[in-house]
């Protein structure tokens, strides 16, 4: 499967400067493009009052997520313990959150890559290649 970095998100209760409103999974998004280490701060509208024995819906909302955009998401999460979607959030971008190795991994297929949720692309700002 061919994938490349694209950041770490973590879930906050806290605003942050710059969030996108995603209707769909009803949160609030940073564009980790602007951060230097790639965060998205994910601030969800309630906290979803989900139960520990739910673990990976559970570490959804309780712990950091790794982002990799990929070339094909449905190949990416064939066998995988997926916990959301896939979904799309907006037109440009579907993904799929799985629990995978003890952790949440979002698997994120691009259909622009020229801007997060209107926001353009910081100058200088480049995706990594996509590699096996």
């Amino acid at each position: 499967m061919k994938k490349a970095f694209d950041h770490i998100g973590i879930v906050t209760l806290e605003p942050h400067e710059g969030e996108s409103w995603i209707a769909d999974s009803q949160v609030w998004v940073t564009n980790p493009r602007l951060h230097p280490q790639r965060i998205e701060y994910i601030r969800p509208r309630e906290l979803p009052g989900v139960s520990p024995e739910q673990v990976g819906l559970w570490k959804l909302w309780h712990w950091p997520h790794v982002a990799y955009r990929v070339e094909d998401l449905r190949a990416a999460i064939v066998g995988q313990d997926v916990v959301l979607g896939p979904f799309f959030p907006a037109p440009f971008l579907e993904v799929a959150f799985v629990h995978r190795h003890g952790i949440i991994v979002e698997y994120m297929q691009y259909r622009e890559l020229d801007h997060w949720f209107g926001q353009p692309n910081p100058p200088g700002f480049r995706h990594e290649p996509l590699t096996e």
